[in-house]
């Protein structure tokens, strides 16, 4: 059995490091550090929920956290729905445009830092090859799987 530590991180140490302003230094932070804060506090106490990697060896982090970015996938593109419906866009150009531009994008630059930091650029194809090959199977292996289930269920019964 684990004790549900790794690394000193337990759910108290770390909703408390969310909901401190820069790290602890709260005399130091600018307006803009406070803004951010205050937009992100909502989504940094979501995610902190998600269970220390000493919990079964990892896998019920890695479970609930595929469940939360599949969760967050759904709502952003239903809003993506929404809000191509509001201004008069096509589904598909809604689809290209605001939610592969939205997924693309911070990968986008999470590849730069990479590429940037490290001596060689190993970090940024890594990052590149691993997102897409998520984006892939939650974009399109996801839904077909579910599809194929529920087919294969209606057709039985």
């Amino acid at each position: 059995m684990t004790s549900g530590k790794i690394h000193n991180e337990t759910f108290g140490s770390r909703l408390c490091d969310v909901i401190i302003v820069k790290d602890g230094d709260s005399k130091n932070a600018n307006a803009f550090d406070w803004f951010m804060h205050v937009f992100a506090v909502v989504w940094k106490i979501l995610f902190a929920l998600v269970p220390p990697a000493g919990l079964l060896e990892g896998w019920l982090r890695f479970i609930i956290a595929l469940a939360m970015i599949g969760v967050l996938t759904a709502i952003i593109g239903d809003m993506a729905v929404i809000f191509g419906c509001l201004v008069g866009l096509k589904d598909g150009v809604t689809a290209i445009v605001l939610v592969a531009l939205g997924t693309s994008l911070p990968d986008l630059f999470v590849s730069r830092v990479a590429a940037v930091q490290s001596r060689t650029a190993d970090n940024a194809i890594g990052n590149i090859m691993g997102s897409n090959s998520v984006n892939v199977s939650l974009g399109l292996g996801l839904p077909w799987l579910i599809g194929a289930i529920y087919h294969a269920v209606k057709v039985r019964i």
